[in-house]
């Protein structure tokens, strides 16, 4: 055979199997108050690959931990969307936070720790108001759902301590987290759906 074509022949097949049929990463950007405990979630769901913590929903051109006024801290989550959709990690997100909080979430409050669904197109923005809906008909939740859809500005990595951080200190974020009394709440407000989709534990 050919050496040029035996090349292409390989270098395609290669393709194929890196990129199977209908596999394409996608990202979506949610704001579910600490962003440690965002990560921790989204990293244990099947498809979710990389998730990084950081700030966005602001205008500071280089917001900091120290000075993130006006941001939010929030995830970014690059996932395969063969293996999970955009609509499932929306589920997800509903029922790992307190949408009816709109002073922040749990113990943590503040602007900085609301919640927020950040669409980076129309079909995400479309994806996420029918999501919303749906949870509001759903009669689940006693009070008014708070979390806004907005439309996705720029999204600055947090610091590399906070990356990854229920890893890297186990023990002060499972106190942190047990502390703060978000898993209470959650399994208080969805019952049997808290948490649903999450492989397992945070």
């Amino acid at each position: 055979m050919n050496k040029t074509i035996f090349l292409g022949i390989a270098t395609t097949m290669t393709l194929v199997l890196a990129n199977p049929a209908g596999a394409a990463e996608k990202t979506a950007i949610f704001a579910g108050g600490c962003f440690w405990c965002m990560e921790s979630d989204f990293e244990q769901v099947p498809g979710v690959g990389d998730v990084v913590s950081g700030y966005t929903g602001g205008t500071l051109e280089n917001p900091t931990y120290r000075n993130h006024s006006g941001h939010v801290e929030a995830v970014r989550i690059e996932f395969d969307d063969a293996k999970v959709s955009y609509d499932r990690l929306l589920d997800i997100f509903w029922r790992s936070i307190d949408p009816t909080d709109a002073g922040g979430q749990f113990c943590d409050r503040g602007h900085s720790y609301t919640t927020a669904v950040f669409a980076l197109d129309e079909e995400q923005k479309a994806a996420a108001e029918a999501s919303k809906a749906a949870v509001v008909a759903s009669g689940k939740l006693k009070e008014p759902v708070v979390t806004p859809i907005l439309e996705a500005t720029k999204f600055t990595d947090a610091e590399d301590y906070h990356q990854d951080y229920y890893k890297k200190n186990p023990v002060r974020y499972s106190y942190y987290r047990r502390g703060c009394g978000r898993d209470a709440r959650i399994e208080a407000l969805w019952g049997d759906e808290a948490h649903a989709g999450v492989k397992h534990g945070s």
